[in-house]
């Protein structure tokens, strides 16, 4: 039996002194990996990897410690890191074009020896492919606004002279303040602002709140919504009433208090919530007040705004017949967290014909699984024999409970997959999504198009001319509802590249839209152009957005559910609660418990949604 400090000097021939120094975790969870602090700067080479957590110790004994220069850092960055290097990359479309072609010219493929051996040659200059431009759609506001319908000009418009198209209502609402910054005198007349521009934008909306604003500990978060929660609901109860809506605000650096009060709301009190930060509070802006008056409308149940088009029934192979929209997403854990499970999303329209209004549902998964694993689950129940449920079957029971009608057609688009799982994940999902039907009704089989939507891609599309003022918008990037569909597409295969919105700052990334199957027979100009039109209906701002909403949503409902997950209970980061449930979902006693590869634990079930807010745009 050798000790380290014999191994070290026989192996390495260094001799460690120091033998009451603590180790390095250069590892893993699941695979730890100790060396003794002496030694690590020595075998840096050996084991570049150095724990991240111990760089930020203050104590003189790390000093011996060096990280070699240069490495790939893979782990989450902060808020300033990111600023930092967004900074740094971001670039105009002329700048980066310039920079392409420099790197390509400094990298003289042409003497290359290896791409001459191959016969390979890379041309200097960008290819040139033809492009068109799909024109924006007309847009539906409210008859009661000075302007009922609108045109968006270079993907974006704004909501003066204009009512939302259904206003929702908020009757009853609290305000809590968090910011110990803010007076309550402050917060009551930043809510009076808020409340006045909802009813501007076409809101029904009390300018009084149930109780007046008060202010709460951020550390005693749960004691304060619940106890002040309880108090509005112990005055509206007796009169048959609900709270609609939480005014929240926080300190602009709040940490865990959005989690942990999102969390508090909508799976526990069953409330939706707006959030605001204190910086916002204080400059009351006009227009920071009309957008989240959109926001706080589509979480009460409104509609903002419709395509013309989907009023007039003028949407090929939409309008026509009874059509769902579904949109889905997975989110990963950040690299470096090996055992926190993944988050699985899917969103469905709830409204025919205006596909405006999405329900979303929530569920957690193995550990980097891909597949969505609840969109259908089966199981064998002793008395009620074979029971079905799934996110598919759950969200399509709520169209028919909506619209009265059950649909006829699926439009799926799936967002966050790479081209090497295209078709796993096309035979699962496709899969899941006819079993799902099937268990509603005997042979219900709707026509079903499988869309995948990317935007982690190296494409950039650049207009010829970077001078012509037709041909660019004020960042100097393509045009919103640019599409190219040849020359550097699929050379069999049904995609399209769609860049759909208006460029703020950078370069804008077009998305790669990639159709997988499609039983519906979309024309590509049919495809593009209900693609394009979808990215005007987004819900938080009256600008078209760069992938089409319902993944979006989806994306949106995967990254708040985060919020939900609870810390690990015991050191070993074992659990001992039981197979992963969804948001919103009884799990079944034949659901499968999933495991984190070299872990021993199940997957974190997420606390469910209640009924209330799964039903509308809780995530915006």
């Amino acid at each position: 039996m050798k000790s380290v400090v014999e191994y070290f000097q026989e192996t390495y021939g260094f001799v460690i002194q120091h033998t009451q120094w603590p180790c390095l975790q250069v590892g893993n969870h699941q695979r730890p990996n100790y060396l003794p602090m002496e030694v690590s700067a020595w075998l840096v080479s050996v084991f570049p990897c150095v724990c991240d957590e111990v760089q930020t110790q203050k104590c003189s004994w790390i000093q011996v410690c060096k990280i070699v220069e240069g490495q790939r850092y893979s782990k989450r960055l902060n808020e300033r890191q990111i600023t930092a290097l967004l900074k740094v990359t971001c670039q105009r479309p002329q700048e980066r074009e310039y920079d392409i072609l420099q790197t390509v010219h400094h990298n003289a493929y042409a003497d290359d020896p290896y791409a001459k051996e191959f016969g390979i040659k890379i041309s200097e200059k960008l290819a040139s492919v033809e492009a068109r431009v799909l024109p924006a759609p007309w847009l539906k506001y409210h008859d009661t606004g000075r302007e009922k319908d609108c045109l968006p000009q270079v993907g974006q418009w704004n909501m003066m002279n204009k009512k939302m198209v259904n206003g929702g209502n908020v009757n009853n609402w609290i305000c809590i303040n968090f910011s110990r910054n803010v007076q309550d005198s402050v917060a009551r007349g930043f809510c009076y602002e808020l409340a006045q521009m909802c009813v501007i934008s076409g809101m029904v909306f009390n300018r009084e709140p149930v109780l007046p604003p008060i202010s709460g500990r951020p550390d005693q978060v749960e004691r304060v919504l619940k106890a002040r929660f309880h108090d509005a609901m112990t005055k509206l109860q007796p009169q048959g009433k609900e709270l609609d809506l939480l005014i929240v605000i926080l300190p602009d650096n709040n940490g865990s208090l959005y989690g942990d009060l999102k969390r508090i709301c909508e799976t526990d009190l069953g409330i939706v919530s707006q959030c605001c930060l204190t910086k916002h509070v204080f400059r009351m802006n006009k227009q920071y007040l009309a957008n989240v008056a959109l926001k706080i409308n589509v979480k009460v149940g409104g509609r903002n705004t419709v395509l013309v088009d989907a009023l007039s029934r003028r949407i090929p192979l939409v309008s026509d017949k009874p059509t769902i929209i579904f949109g889905a997403d997975v989110t990963h854990p950040h690299p470096g967290e090996d055992s926190s499970p993944s988050i699985a999303a899917v969103v469905a329209s709830q409204d025919w014909p205006e596909v405006t209004k999405y329900a979303g549902l929530v569920c957690a998964q193995e550990h980097r699984q891909e597949l969505i694993q609840d969109l259908f689950k089966s199981w064998q129940d002793p008395v009620r024999g074979t029971v079905t449920s799934g996110m598919i079957k759950e969200l399509l029971i709520s169209f028919r409970k909506a619209t009265g009608q059950k649909p006829q057609r699926i439009i799926f688009y799936r967002d966050g997959v790479s081209e090497g799982q295209f078709y796993q994940v096309l035979l699962y999902e496709l899969d899941a999504i006819r079993k799902a039907c099937a268990s509603l009704e005997p042979n219900y089989q709707p026509p079903v198009t499988f869309v995948v939507v990317q935007k982690r891609h190296h494409t950039r599309l650049f207009a010829n001319n970077h001078s012509d003022r037709n041909a660019v918008d004020r960042s100097g990037n393509i045009l919103p509802g640019t599409v190219v569909d040849s020359k550097i597409c699929h050379p069999t295969e049904f995609d399209f590249y769609l860049c759909s919105h208006a460029g703020i700052q950078g370069t804008s990334r077009p998305a790669h839209y990639h159709v997988l199957w499609d039983e519906n027979k979309f024309t590509a100009d049919g495809l593009q152009s209900l693609t394009n039109n979808l990215c005007y209906t987004y819900a938080r701002c009256t600008r078209s957005v760069s992938i089409v909403p319902p993944a979006y949503y989806a994306h949106l409902a995967a990254f708040r559910a985060r919020f939900y997950m609870e810390p690990e209970t015991s050191d070993s980061g074992s659990m001992t609660s039981a197979a992963a449930g969804r948001g919103g979902m009884i799990v079944g006693p034949g659901a499968r418990s999933t495991r984190v590869p070299g872990a021993n634990a199940p997957v974190r079930p997420l606390p469910a949604l209640k009924d209330n807010v799964k039903r509308v745009m809780f995530y915006c």
